[in-house]
């Protein structure tokens, strides 16, 4: 039996040889963290969750006009690619040296996950760190640490012990709970690729925490 709904953040390593990291969220603000190889491991995890949306780090579609990731003639940026460069939010371009292997791993993943009936997103834990105002893992890994912790989330094993793979992950995770909320923004085009940020509505896992981290707060005075 499966058990009660939840929702699965992948920070994925663009070669199974690496860890990827892999948060379940579950409904009573629990982030149960691991660290997972290949897709085999990645799927044993998702299979017995009765989780309606999967957040995977990772570029999940090409830009329209491209016709593959050896097409050198093809554009580099989809929509909401061009959409983060607005917005001043740092990230690497899909058709860039490694990010070449994340892209063909992380397409065909979550072709095999919604084939098993998952709802599968695209998400960007430093784009959400930076909307959040919490450091991002390369900046200040405790920072990042403290900033998950004060948007309520309860890690298991606890947060000190966690890896960066595993904290990205808890980041798709709290984005992937606001898209069940219908609280996360969606970048780009629909028929192209979209990318999901955090939106308006507060990131919390739990709905009983009083008032917002001060990193959030000052993140919303600076987007208005």
């Amino acid at each position: 039996m499966r058990s009660a709904a939840a929702v699965v953040g992948l920070d994925l390593a663009g070669s199974p040889r690496r860890s990827t990291g892999v948060c379940v969220l579950t409904g009573d603000g629990t982030a149960r963290m691991s660290v997972a190889g290949d897709d085999t491991v990645i799927l044993a995890v998702c299979r017995p969750l009765r989780a309606g949306v999967v957040v995977i780090d990772a570029p999940l579609s090409l830009p329209r006009g491209r016709r593959s990731l050896e097409d050198r003639t093809g554009p580099h940026l989809r929509v909401c690619d061009r959409e983060l460069l607005k917005r001043g939010i740092r990230f690497f371009p899909l058709t860039l040296g490694p990010m070449r292997m994340l892209t063909a791993r992380g397409m065909e993943l979550a072709e095999r996950l919604r084939n098993e009936g998952w709802t599968v997103i695209e998400g960007y834990p430093g784009g959400a760190q930076d909307v959040w105002g919490i450091p991002r893992k390369g900046t200040d890994l405790e920072g990042l640490r403290r900033g998950l912790v004060g948007v309520g989330l309860r890690f298991r094993p606890a947060a000190s012990t966690l890896t960066h793979d595993e904290l990205d992950a808890a980041c798709c995770a709290l984005v992937g709970r606001q898209h069940t909320r219908g609280e996360a923004e969606a970048l780009g085009d629909p028929t192209e690729g979209l990318l999901y940020l955090p939106g308006p509505g507060r990131p919390f896992v739990s709905r009983r925490l009083r008032r917002p981290h001060r990193a959030t707060m000052a993140s919303r005075r600076g987007s208005n």
